[in-house]
């Protein structure tokens, strides 16, 4: 069946699944005793933590094995900040970083530091040029920076080596989340700290890598103990470190081939989705992105129903889509680009993927989206209907034109109430009245759903109306849109 989630967790590569039962025999005592077995263990974990520092493209000396790569991030942002302590304590963080990241830095400020998020594009892009304003306005009192180089929900790969070289100008050590794009080649850029997980490549789960270079202040988290540099505490696992640096040699090796293949895939699918499936948005960058990732809205669309039914159907696949969060808040990262986020897919193509399977997920999504839909009570077709009322009133000489002054000023015509109700319900109410109203005339939709936020304006962009803001209710908020078309 079409496992379609690697970005979540890549399958267990064969070299992994072998180079861990070979280590089971060998690995298993202290590395830090000096008797038979203990020096045996050591062996394994010098020899992994040699491949993959020449993997990652830093010294041997550099690197510390942790048990998963979050704890990688949190370890290497308190470390370094720490560190410079006496720098300062101001973090900045683009948007769009993992939420462990985010997490790390929501403590640092509870904490009394100060942090500094950088936006991106609608492609989930950071302009360079934004670091460097952050950095030229704080750099004496920045401690650290951090940029993922590629993002884990929609694929768009960070200028790392444009904003590396910013921060070694301003003199601030830059951490880079690598989980994503380690698989695919190492890191470009002269960065300080970069964290990675091996799950993300298909090694085992429970390994990370924390790598920091020679130079770096840093400050192991207390308590810390002598294993890993102090960068790490307890036991390692040999055994499965000696599968995670395995299965990266031989990911890297195929890396050139897959990558090929599976962006042909990718194009493949964001060539006929637009197609087959109409109000779909394929977010992320078009060109700078990772091979083997593609993510898109449906509107009108419930993701989790849609998720539940790709799954009964076969095929594994992730959401960023408020309606398949346990929280009703969409994705930060979609948030951030500013795209919209109900019925949201991500589809992630572990290696070695067939084509029969994409083109059947292909073959299977429009009947699934338009059953959603319906069941939903979507719009027939919203559009034509809107085009229909755009001919009438043309034929009644523009009557619509002598709208008042008073609609025009944004008075709303029409309210739809859409409180306690969940996406993609206000937009399917918005876009099944708006016809109702005059061309100039302005709709209030009344919703206390977080997801509104973004799914209103980006239906107003897909479908031809003005979106003309929100303003605070008793109770959730009101969006206002103007009928255009």
């Amino acid at each position: 069946m079409p496992y379609f989630d690697a970005a979540s967790s890549a399958p267990l590569h064969p070299v992994a699944q072998q180079a861990l039962i070979a280590s089971l025999d060998e690995g298993w005592a202290d590395p830090s005793r000096l008797y038979r077995e203990g020096r045996r263990a050591r062996l394994l974990l010098d020899a992994s933590r040699e491949a993959a520092a020449e993997a990652v493209g830093c010294r041997p000396d550099e690197l510390a094995f942790t048990p998963s790569g979050t704890v990688a991030l949190h370890h290497g942002i308190a470390g370094a900040l720490a560190g410079r302590r006496r720098v300062g304590r101001h973090l900045v963080v683009s948007a769009v970083e993992h939420s462990a990241v985010l997490h790390a830095a929501a403590a640092h400020e509870a904490a009394g530091g100060a942090v500094t998020e950088v936006g991106v594009d609608r492609g989930g892009r950071v302009d360079a040029a934004d670091y460097a304003t952050v950095l030229r306005e704080h750099a004496p009192t920045i401690a650290l920076a951090c940029l993922q180089s590629a993002n884990h929900e929609v694929g768009t790969e960070q200028p790392v080596a444009e904003v590396a070289e910013l921060c070694r100008a301003a003199g601030v050590p830059l951490l880079v989340d690598a989980a994503q794009s380690l698989g695919w080649g190492p890191v470009p850029g002269d960065w300080s700290l970069l964290a990675a997980s091996a799950h993300k490549w298909g090694g085992p789960a429970g390994v990370g890598l924390l790598a920091v270079r020679k130079g770096v202040r840093f400050a192991p988290a207390p308590p810390v103990d002598e294993r890993e540099s102090g960068r790490a505490s307890g036991f390692e696992n040999i055994p499965a470190v000696v599968a995670a640096v395995a299965s990266l040699r031989a990911v890297r090796q195929e890396a050139d081939a897959e990558a090929a293949r599976l962006r042909g895939l990718v194009e493949l699918i964001r060539g006929r989705l637009p197609g087959s499936v109409p109000d779909v948005e394929v977010v992320g960058d078009p060109d700078r992105r990772l091979p083997h990732l593609v993510t898109f809205s449906c509107l009108y669309v419930d993701g989790e129903t849609l998720l539940h039914e790709l799954d009964r159907l076969g095929f594994s696949v992730s959401s960023g889509s408020s309606c398949t969060s346990s929280t009703l808040t969409p994705s930060h990262v979609l948030r951030a680009m500013g795209v919209l986020s109900e019925g949201n897919v991500r589809i992630s193509l572990p290696r070695g993927t067939a084509e029969e399977d994409v083109r059947r997920f292909l073959d299977v999504l429009p009947s699934l989206v338009r059953s959603v839909r319906e069941r939903l009570g979507a719009p027939a077709s919203a559009l034509s209907a809107a085009a229909d009322d755009a001919a009438d009133d043309e034929a009644n000489g523009g009557a619509e034109e002598a709208v008042d002054d008073a609609t025009a000023a944004d008075a709303p015509a029409l309210t739809v109430d859409a409180l306690g109700k969940r996406c993609p319900i206000p937009v399917i109410e918005l876009a099944k009245v708006i016809g109702d109203v005059p061309i100039g005339a302005v709709i209030a939709v009344l919703a206390d759903d977080e997801a509104a936020r973004l799914d209103i304006p980006a239906w107003c962009a897909m479908r031809g109306q003005e979106d003309v803001g929100e303003r605070p209710a008793e109770r959730g908020s009101v969006y206002q849109v103007r009928r255009i078309a």
